[in-house]
């Protein structure tokens, strides 16, 4: 027969009777009484069948199956031992890993800058991060392959069971536009202007685009040049071959030969952004959350500025899902704020 699983007092109890050769300085020790760990003893021999102890006059000494059980019982001590200290540094965040995911815009300022900060604070611990479109993520939190993830819901899409979103932001989109646009130098433009120009997309499902906000803002864009990658997207802005939106929090990434232009507070369309996170996050997740709230209250607080907007250098992405990569000079200090109250922050 298999013997059931033994608790660790009576390890902890044999292994202190072995060590003193009493089972009077044994109960000292452990702050027992006497007659608790002969008891504990006791249950071990007979869970195993044979005696443990030989008892003398003068104290104890261990038996032949004593001998054979001992180092058996040191690693059932010394596995224990660890498997609390790990345990331990989930708790206090010294240790242990967090799996993050993230859709490929929110890695140019809002993911690295939170992730940074818990860095710091949690060294410790281990973070690894993985890009793709929400969709995926979402399906990764909700089968526990994912702790936390920073995704683009749509608005009329209820969360996978078990997965609770929470708001972070809503990102505004700018229009870039080629360096000769007569549009590039303007203050802001309306959609309706905007209505003859060739727009690049990277899918022709707009509604797993960016453009998914804009549709619902009423824009009808015509799309004749798809582009499934970011250099060759901007590339065809650049070179004047059409128009395509961007996220706020990815200006600065844009290539320099590539103007962005605010889109009038009447028709500017809004990605909402949410942390995605099981029912019962881990203690890292819920760090990582806390720091996203701050960090998406950050870069929140800065008004976005109006006309051509200052952009930098964009790095390849995955123009499918409507988002553009991370990369270049880091992100734009180019606000995001709660739609339509004219209050920024999350």
């Amino acid at each position: 027969m298999v013997p059931m699983l033994l608790t660790h007092g009576s390890y902890e109890a044999f292994l202190a009777v072995a060590r003193s050769g009493s089972f009077t300085s044994a109960a000292r020790s452990l702050g027992y009484t006497q007659s608790a760990v002969s008891r504990q003893v006791r249950s071990l021999e007979e869970e195993w069948g044979a005696e443990l102890f030989e008892r003398l006059p003068r104290g104890v000494r261990l038996t032949e199956a004593g001998r054979v059980l001992l180092p058996h019982a040191e690693a059932v001590r010394d596995r224990l031992a660890a498997a609390r200290a790990e345990l331990t540094a989930l708790r206090t965040l010294d240790g242990g890993t967090l799996r993050l995911g993230a859709f490929s815009s929110a890695t140019a300022a809002l993911v690295p800058r939170a992730q940074a900060a818990f860095r710091e604070r949690h060294p410790g611990v281990v973070v690894t991060r993985v890009e793709g479109p929400s969709v995926k993520h979402l399906g990764l939190v909700a089968a526990g392959e994912e702790d936390l993830a920073v995704v683009s819901p749509a608005a009329d899409a209820a969360p996978p069971p078990g997965v609770t979103l929470h708001h972070l932001l809503d990102e505004p989109m700018l229009v870039a536009l080629e360096r000769g646009h007569p549009y590039a130098g303007r203050r802001d433009v309306r959609l309706a202007e905007l209505a003859g120009e060739e727009w690049i997309v990277g899918n022709e499902r707009l509604e797993d685009t960016l453009f998914r906000p804009a549709l619902a803002a009423g824009l009808q864009p015509r799309t004749g040049l798809l582009a499934h990658d970011w250099i060759a997207k901007l590339g065809a802005v650049a070179a004047g071959l059409g128009v395509t939106l961007v996220p706020a929090l990815a200006a600065a990434s844009v290539r320099p030969d590539v103007a962005l232009v605010t889109i009038h507070p009447e028709d500017v369309p809004y990605r909402r952004i949410c942390a995605a996170a099981p029912g019962s996050p881990s203690a890292a997740a819920t760090a990582f959350l806390s720091l996203l709230r701050e960090t998406a209250e950050e870069l929140g607080a800065v008004a976005p500025k109006t006309g051509e907007l200052e952009t930098g250098e964009l790095e390849t992405g995955t123009a499918e899902t409507g988002e553009p990569g991370a990369g270049g000079r880091g992100a734009g200090s180019h606000g995001v704020g709660d739609r339509g109250t004219g209050r920024h922050g999350a």
